[in-house]
């Protein structure tokens, strides 16, 4: 069913978030208060409609043209029936906008955060409603990642929780409920663990940046794209599954563990994964890295979609 949608902040990740919202079938009204916020946000939408298309994932009805720019955020909310919120990563910014937000938004209007980090129950701290907010972090970029998580706050009801997750889900994206309010919620802090010990491996001289990564994409990165590590060992473990897994080479995983680093992002250590990085990306812009990701992630997204 066609909803109005409202997104504040319209930067790369609520572009991709308009994208989505707009191959839906949904309205979405968008404000920005960058000069160029209009120019940026229609041209990401019609850069990404192709992709949507050759998904399937635009439905009947839907069109680049039931998006509405607006001046200010009061204008944006008053008739939205959910709001995402994709401003600065800047608690004091998110607790002032969601502020403005909840005063305008009609009072059963669930709003959103994009935050990667933040906590909810510090954004919506000066809201009157806060039992409508929650996080809905998706992934880079939301309209071709399918992974939202959602995290309520001290306030937030299970109402507004089990609506958000509806809503994503009507989306065709699949949101996860993190069940307590922690920096980072749970991808990015999966992400921060491995990278952590990428940097230590490098900065000790083990590997080098390109084949840290090289480690990862040609090795687990590809059974991860279509199950995590739990599952991924539960068939390490064969016929036996989990629980033998974890009797015959949980012992020698928990020396790794035991084993792993903690360097610290030292100006040593980030120069020598700025330098490693450039040397791996060699003669390819960031444009041109960004192009070869999205059509790779089309054909993943392709084969991870099929029985």
């Amino acid at each position: 069913m066609s909803q109005r949608i409202a997104v504040i902040g319209a930067g790369t990740i609520g572009a991709s978030w308009t994208a989505s919202f707009l191959a839906r079938g949904h309205d979405v009204a968008v404000t920005d208060p960058a000069p160029n916020g209009e120019t940026f946000v229609r041209g990401f939408v019609a850069n990404a409609w192709p992709t949507l298309e050759k998904l399937g994932w635009v439905v009947p009805g839907a069109s680049p043209q039931r998006m509405t720019f607006c001046k200010d955020v009061a204008t944006t909310v008053q008739d939205a029936s959910f709001v995402q919120e994709s401003g600065p990563e800047r608690e004091e910014v998110k607790i002032a906008t969601f502020a403005e937000i909840d005063d305008a938004a009609p009072p059963e209007t669930i709003i959103a955060s994009s935050s990667s980090g933040l906590l909810i129950s510090r954004v919506s701290v000066k809201c009157r409603h806060p039992e409508r907010c929650v996080i809905g972090h998706p992934f880079n970029p939301p309209h071709l990642i399918p992974l939202v998580e959602v995290v309520g706050g001290e306030k937030t009801s299970a109402q507004a929780i089990s609506n958000a997750m509806e809503f994503y889900r009507a989306l065709g994206k699949h949101p996860i409920h993190i069940k307590k309010e922690v920096r980072g919620h749970v991808a990015n802090r999966l992400q921060a663990a491995l990278w952590r010990e990428a940097v230590h491996l490098v900065a000790e001289g083990v590997v080098s940046v390109a084949d840290a990564d090289a480690a990862v994409a040609f090795g687990p990165g590809l059974r991860w794209a279509l199950m995590g590590p739990h599952l991924t060992f539960h068939l390490a473990g064969g016929v036996g599954g989990m629980a033998h897994f974890m009797s015959h080479i949980g012992p020698a995983i928990q020396g790794w563990m035991d084993d792993l680093g903690d360097t610290r992002l030292t100006e040593p250590v980030q120069k020598l994964i700025v330098d490693g990085v450039a040397e791996e990306a060699g003669a390819r812009s960031i444009a041109d890295l960004q192009q070869w990701r999205d059509r790779k992630l089309i054909d993943i997204l392709k084969v991870s979609a099929s029985p």
